[in-house]
């Protein structure tokens, strides 16, 4: 028996979890129902369920995905926190006497003890605020180097940048981290693609230009108020790195954006590209341009047809030419003010 593959609609032969051609999951669907579920159980505290759900996530993947694995390790980390749960609530009670042995020897510092014992989940936790962390440490190298104003301004704009990325997984019950900023390179969000199909990939890595796009705009609007030039350079600024990074190359959010298009998509993306460079006269199009060029050869395209995902790109595109067309070039030495 056969199926037919969703995405390429190849058959399938009974029994495979991906489609051998385009390596689709046949079930994906169910895979992000089942996800949803078995998340919503772990906020529920229903472990014991939530570990049934994810193993059913588990047999409908192929083995050896790196979806499996994840998913694998999950039901480890379930499995672990369903025995502490069951240790704590067996362990037998301690005498308040003996709970703290070393109290007397603290003398007064005991309180002080006592509480930081007590608050070492608090501090675990803490740690685990990675992002947060990182975006201080990534926020103060800006404000460093280039000025409250332009600094906070070009943080805060990486950082709705990525977190345009960061709603559009959540919002498809993905499991998905917070942005974690590396000082002085970029950021990134780190997710677990389960049954994600090139479109979804593709609207995915656009949501993060889009919402770079909004910051960009909102700075820009701030300088027509303000008449601020530090906001006008903010505005460029943003307007130009989320341009860059729709460079289909790399690991830039161009590259996974334009997976889904084909060659037809991608002439049509060429010439979209080009006008808007023509019509801005900036040359960070160019750049883009010879990314196109370089991916209208090689040996990726789909056999579908995605105008969806083409417009979606030529869209952003054009929403950030125009801000970069609109904002003013302002001189360093007005940045810094």
């Amino acid at each position: 028996m056969i199926r037919e593959c969703p995405e390429c609609r190849r058959d399938v032969p009974l029994g495979e979890m991906a489609c051998p051609a385009c390596r689709t999951l046949i079930y994906k669907e169910q895979l992000a129902a089942v996800t949803r579920d078995a998340q919503a159980l772990e906020k529920q505290g229903r472990l014991g369920e939530a570990r049934e759900m994810w193993n059913r996530v588990l047999m409908l993947l192929p083995y050896d995905s790196t979806q499996a694995q994840w998913v694998r390790e999950h039901v480890q980390t379930v499995t672990t926190s369903i025995q502490s749960q069951a240790a704590t609530q067996n362990a037998p009670a301690v005498p308040a006497k003996a709970q703290h042995p070393w109290a007397k020897r603290l003398g007064p510092l005991a309180p002080i003890a006592l509480v930081l014992f007590k608050a070492k989940g608090f501090l675990l936790a803490l740690f685990k605020l990675k992002s947060l962390f990182s975006f201080f440490a990534f926020f103060w190298i800006y404000v460093t180097l280039f000025g409250w104003r332009f600094g906070a301004g070009l943080a805060v704009s990486i950082l709705i940048h990525e977190l345009g990325h960061f709603i559009d997984i959540k919002r498809r019950g993905l499991p998905a981290e917070m942005p974690v900023f590396l000082p002085g390179l970029g950021a990134y969000v780190k997710w677990n693609a389960l049954g994600v199909t090139k479109q979804q990939r593709a609207q995915i890595s656009l949501a993060g230009p889009l919402a770079g796009w909004i910051a960009a705009a909102a700075f820009f609007l701030a300088y027509t108020y303000t008449h601020d030039p530090a906001w006008a350079a903010v505005a460029r600024a943003g307007a130009v790195l989320n341009i860059l990074n729709l460079i289909p190359v790399w690991i830039l959010d161009g590259s996974k954006a334009i997976d889904t298009l084909g060659t037809v998509e991608r002439g049509a993306l060429l010439a979209a590209t080009i006008s808007l460079g023509a019509l801005t006269w900036q040359p960070v199009f160019i750049l883009v341009a010879l990314g196109i060029v370089f991916r209208l050869f090689t040996k990726d395209k789909p056999e579908r047809e995605d105008w969806s995902s083409w417009l979606y790109y030529v869209g952003v595109l054009a929403a950030l030419a125009i801000v970069l067309k609109m904002a003013p070039t302002v001189l360093p030495h007005s940045m810094m003010r």
